[in-house]
């Protein structure tokens, strides 16, 4: 699983028209499932978006997580972060996960980051989705379940 995580002071989700998701405070985490993902990765990345300490404590430095400062974290399904540019000029998304198995997976996704006690809104799986972001810093965290 791929993540960009962004640490927000307001973030939101809108489809056709219609707010679906909203935070305050939190993380907007873009979220690409790839073929071969697991179980184990997104437990795996449900305890990282929570815990990730990226939020300044009263010193300024970077050392609390979403949870530590009751943030919220709007999830948004992304198959684009399957892509691979190398070659050509047309990215392939070949390694992204099939939808069919990839929708159940999101929201497997965004259970288990809800169940770290971490209030949770999503985008909508398949739609075109327009995101909208206040960013915080800008602080922005690249991660890939593979690679831990």
């Amino acid at each position: 699983m791929r993540l960009v995580i962004q640490r927000v002071a307001s973030a939101s989700v809108d489809v056709d028209g219609v707010r679906r998701g909203q935070i305050d405070r939190g993380l907007l985490v873009l979220a690409g499932l790839l073929d071969g993902d697991a179980e184990a990765d997104l437990v795996w990345s449900a305890e990282k978006i929570a815990e990730l300490r990226i939020f300044p404590d009263e010193l300024g430095k970077m050392n609390r997580s979403v949870k530590e400062i009751n943030g919220g974290v709007l999830l948004i399904p992304n198959f684009t972060l399957s892509a691979d540019g190398r070659k050509g000029r047309r990215p392939s998304f070949d390694s992204a996960m099939k939808p069919d198995l990839a929708s159940p997976m999101f929201d497997r996704i965004c259970d288990l980051v809800g169940a770290q006690g971490v209030r949770v809104e999503r985008g909508v799986f398949r739609a075109h989705m327009v995101v909208s972001l206040v960013n915080d810093g800008p602080v922005t965290i690249v991660i890939d379940s593979r690679d831990h």
